[in-house]
């Protein structure tokens, strides 16, 4: 790893990173967007003075079960949030690719809401006939605001 720490941010103080002042973040749902209660937000208006991009992710064991699966991915993107000064209740959005989508979809829905709260992020999930480590089934990218 780059710098020693994970994700290669090196070190966070050093980064600028210090700061624990949260973003806030806004939900946006007009009249017409069609977002139902399955764990998203049409648009989220984001204030704060940094940006952090995570890279996708994906589980640890590619033979577990789905849920855990998607549960260790989730917990991966918390750490490297964490890394710099971040938790997952400052995404503005997530992108989640997906092997088999109509499978898995409605898992990852369940397990998102548990690990996110209100005003849910802005989301995509996206079908794809594979993904860059064989075997890999889910990868979620995120972007976070603080």
């Amino acid at each position: 790893m780059a710098g020693g720490t994970l994700g290669g941010l090196g070190d966070a103080a050093a980064a600028g990173l210090e700061s624990k002042t949260t973003a806030r973040l806004t939900g946006l749902s007009p009249a017409d967007a069609p977002a139902a209660d399955v764990g998203y937000t049409p648009g989220i208006l984001a204030e704060g003075r940094k940006l952090i991009f995570v890279s996708g992710q994906g589980p640890r064991e590619l033979q577990a079960d789905m849920e855990t699966q998607i549960r260790q991915t989730f917990e991966r993107i918390g750490k490297v949030l964490e890394a710099a000064g971040a938790s997952l209740k400052d995404v503005a959005i997530l992108r989640a690719y997906f092997v088999n989508i109509s499978r898995d979809l409605p898992i990852y829905r369940k397990v998102r809401k548990e690990y996110l709260s209100k005003p849910f992020p802005s989301s995509t999930a996206v079908g794809v006939t594979a993904l860059a480590i064989p075997g890999l089934q889910i990868e979620i990218e995120a972007v976070a605001v603080v």
